[in-house]
C-alpha cells in the first residue's frame, strides 16, 4: 500500500544529486579580477589577446590564479583587490586605449564544476554592489533631430512637384521654408500638408517674403519622443553588452528617463564610458568650392563642417545631411565587385532610397562624403564621386583597408545609435560590502526561518515532523538549484520571495499530518491513514498551489525588474515545494514504514 516502485526512488536520488551539484558554486563565492574587453564591438578577444594580457602581468611581477577567454571579455583573477587595482593599471598601460579593462569579480567555484555548467545565481546589484545610472533622455533634441529630417523631406517633396522656394531653415524644433510668392507658399502649402500629416503648418506673410513654418503636432511629439526613448533603451542593451554583466537592468522610468543598473560592475568610469559611446553614419555633400589651403588651416566656410579623411587630410562638407543612419535598415560586410577592396554594403528604407536616387541624380560629377561618427567625433570614410543616379535602395560603401574594418562599420551601423542625447542625472555606486551585508542578512533570517519551522514540527509531529523538515530542507536545494540552472538574478526581493516559499511549503506537510492523525482518529489502520492522508490531502494541496501559482504568473507577466525575480522565485518554489511535500516525504515515510505489513503505530 505504501510502497513506491524502484524507479520512483531513482529518480528521486538522481534530482538530489543533480541539485547537489548545481546548488554548490553558490557557496564558493567569488574573487576579484579584471575584466578585458575591446572597445569597438565587432573586435573579438581571443587567444592571441590572451597572450599579451599574460605577458604584460609578468612582465609587471603581477601574479594571478587564473586567465580565461570568456565570451568576448578575458577575466583576470586576482588575490585581493590590491592586486587587482594594480592589475588593471598595468593592463590599461599595456593594452592602450583600444580595450576596455575594468574591476570584476567572478566565481571561486572549482573549474569542474564550470564543465558542468553548474555556475552560481547572479546576484542583483543589492546583493552583489555595482553601479546604478538614472540617465535623462534631452527630448527637445530628439525634437531637433526630427525637424532636420524635415528639412530634408520638403526639399525633396518641394523638388519633385517642382515648386520653387528659398531657403529652408530650422529654428529648433520648427522648421521655416522661405517663398518669393504667395502662390508658391499656397502650392507648397498643399503639397506638405497631404504628404506630412503629423505636422501642423502656419503660414505668414513677411516684408521680404512668404514663410512657412511647421512643427510637430503635439500628438507627433509624444511619438517621437517615445520612439527617441525605446531606441536609447535598445542601444544602451547593445552597449551594455560590451561590459559583459550578467543580468543588467535596463528598464524606462517616467517619460523620459531611463534606469540602468550594472550588477558586479565596479570601475564607473569606464561603464560610463562605454554607456556614452555611439556610433551612427551621415551622408553628406562635399563643398567642391572649398579653399584647400583654408581647409587644411582649420577654417571652414560657412556652412560647412571640416571633417579629417581616413587616410590622410581633411575636407569640408556641407552642414546639412542629406541622409543619416536612422534611413538604414541593415548593413553587411563585403567587398566590391570591380576592384576586390572590402565594402560595406548598407540597405536603406523606402524614404532613405527615394532621398539617396534623388541626391544622386541631381549631383552626378560631384563628391558625396560618408560620415562614420563614434564618440561625437566624426570622420569621413570614403568621398566617393557620383558617377550615375543609384537608385534601389542599396548602397555600397567602400574606403576600407580590411574585410575585418569593414565588419566592424557594419556592426556598428547596426548596433544604432542613440536617438537622442542622454545625460546622467543620478549616479549611484553600491558597494560589494554592503551587498554582502544584505546576503548574510537574508541568509541568517532564512536559516533562523527554516530552524524555527524545524523545531516547532518535530516537537508537534516528531518523527513525521522530522520527515516533512527534511523535505523542507531538500526543497530549498531544490529551488536553489534551479535558479542556478537558469542563472536566474537573485535580489534582495528574491531572497524573500525564498523564505516566504519556504515557510508556505511546509503547509503542504502540516495538510498530509493533520490527515493522517485524523484517518487515525477515526480508526483506520497506520498504513491505511498513511495512504489516505497523502491521497486526500493531495486535492487541497493542489488546489491551494495553483491558486499562488497564478498570482505569480500574474507578477511575471506584469512586474518588472526586482518584481519579477519575486515572481520567478514563488513560482519555481511553488513547483519545488509540491515535489518535495508530496513525494520527496512520502518516499522517506515509505522506506521508514511501507515495508512493515503489520504496523501498529506511527509516530505523528
Amino acid at each position: 500500500m505504501n510502497r513506491f516502485p524502484l524507479w520512483k526512488y531513482v529518480l528521486i536520488g538522481i534530482t538530489l544529486v543533480i541539485a547537489f551539484l548545481y546548488t554548490l558554486p553558490n557557496f564558493f563565492g567569488e574573487v576579484p579580477a579584471v575584466q578585458v574587453s575591446p572597445v569597438r564591438t565587432t573586435e573579438k578577444a581571443d587567444t592571441a589577446l590572451l597572450g599579451r594580457v599574460e605577458s604584460a602581468l609578468k612582465s609587471a611581477g603581477l601574479g594571478y590564479q587564473g586567465v580565461e577567454l570568456a565570451g568576448n571579455s578575458i577575466k583576470v583573477r586576482v588575490a585581493s583587490t590590491d592586486l587587482q587595482i594594480k592589475a588593471k593599471d598595468t593592463l590599461q598601460g599595456a593594452l592602450g586605449d583600444g580595450y576596455t579593462v575594468a574591476l570584476n569579480l567572478v566565481s571561486a567555484s572549482p573549474e569542474w564544476l564550470s564543465s558542468i555548467h553548474a555556475l552560481p545565481m547572479y546576484l542583483g546589484l543589492d546583493l552583489r554592489g555595482g553601479v546604478h545610472f538614472l540617465l535623462e533622455v534631452d527630448m527637445k533634441a530628439a525634437l531637433e533631430k526630427a525637424a532636420i529630417r524635415y528639412q530634408n523631406d520638403f526639399r525633396t517633396e518641394l523638388r519633385g512637384d517642382k515648386i520653387r522656394y528659398g531657403a529652408i531653415t530650422r529654428q529648433g524644433d520648427a522648421v521655416t521654408v522661405h517663398f518669393a510668392t504667395r502662390d508658391q507658399r499656397d502650392a507648397a502649402l498643399n503639397k506638405l500638408a497631404n504628404v506630412f500629416g503629423d505636422l501642423a503648418f502656419t503660414p505668414e506673410d513677411q516684408a521680404d517674403g512668404f514663410t512657412l513654418a511647421a512643427r510637430l503636432k503635439p500628438q507627433a511629439q509624444t511619438k517621437v519622443q517615445e520612439f527617441a526613448l525605446q531606441q536609447n533603451i535598445t542601444t544602451l542593451r547593445n552597449r551594455v553588452n560590451e561590459l559583459g554583466v550578467a543580468e543588467p537592468v535596463i528598464q524606462q522610468q517616467g517619460a523620459s528617463r531611463v534606469v540602468v543598473q550594472l550588477p558586479g560592475v565596479q570601475d564607473t568610469a569606464k561603464a560610463k564610458d562605454i554607456l556614452g559611446r555611439t556610433a551612427t553614419l551621415e551622408i553628406r555633400m562635399v563643398d567642391e568650392q572649398a579653399d584647400p589651403t583654408a581647409i587644411q588651416q582649420g577654417q571652414a566656410p560657412f556652412g560647412d563642417d571640416i571633417v579629417p579623411l581616413r587616410g590622410g587630410g581633411k575636407i569640408a562638407v556641407k552642414k546639412d545631411v542629406v541622409l543619416t543612419g536612422d534611413s538604414i535598415t541593415d548593413a553587411a560586410p563585403g567587398f566590391e565587385s570591380t576592384s576586390g577592396q572590402a565594402a560595406v554594403h548598407v540597405n536603406l528604407d523606402g524614404k532613405g532610397a527615394r532621398i539617396f536616387k534623388d541626391v544622386t541624380r541631381e549631383n552626378v560629377g560631384k563628391r558625396m562624403a560618408i560620415l562614420l561618427i563614434e564618440k561625437n567625433v566624426a570622420e569621413a570614410i570614403t568621398a566617393p564621386v557620383i558617377r550615375e543616379e543609384i537608385g534601389g535602395g542599396r548602397v555600397q560603401i567602400t574606403g576600407m583597408e580590411t574585410a575585418q574594418e569593414a565588419s566592424d562599420v557594419a556592426l556598428l551601423l547596426r548596433a544604432g545609435a542613440l536617438a537622442a542625447p542622454m545625460q546622467i542625472v543620478e549616479e549611484r555606486t553600491v558597494g560589494p560590502s554592503m551587498g554582502a551585508e544584505n546576503i548574510r542578512k537574508g541568509f541568517h533570517s532564512n536559516l533562523w526561518g527554516f530552524l524555527a519551522v524545524t523545531l516547532f514540527m518535530v516537537i508537534y509531529y516528531r518523527v513525521f515532523g522530522l520527515f516533512s523538515s527534511i523535505a523542507l530542507a531538500i526543497n530549498g536545494f531544490l529551488l536553489i538549484a534551479l535558479l542556478s540552472m537558469l542563472q536566474a538574478t537573485l535580489t534582495l526581493p528574491g531572497l524573500a520571495g525564498i523564505a516566504l516559499t519556504l515557510g508556505m511549503a511546509i503547509d503542504a506537510n502540516v495538510l498530509i499530518n493533520e490527515r493522517i492523525r485524523e484517518e487515525l482518529r477515526n480508526g483506520a489502520t497506520p498504513q491505511a491513514a498513511i495512504h489516505a492522508g497523502y491521497d486526500r490531502a493531495w486535492g487541497t494541496i493542489l488546489d491551494s498551489n495553483l491558486t499562488t501559482l497564478i498570482a505569480g504568473v500574474a507578477l511575471f507577466w506584469l512586474g518588472s525588474g526586482p518584481v519579477r525575480g519575486f515572481a520567478v522565485v514563488l513560482c519555481l518554489g511553488i513547483l519545488t515545494s509540491m515535489f518535495s511535500a508530496v513525494t520527496v516525504s512520502r518516499a522517506m515515510v515509505n522506506l521508514t514504514y511501507g515495508r512493515k505489513p503489520r504496523l501498529a503505530k506511527v509516530s505523528i
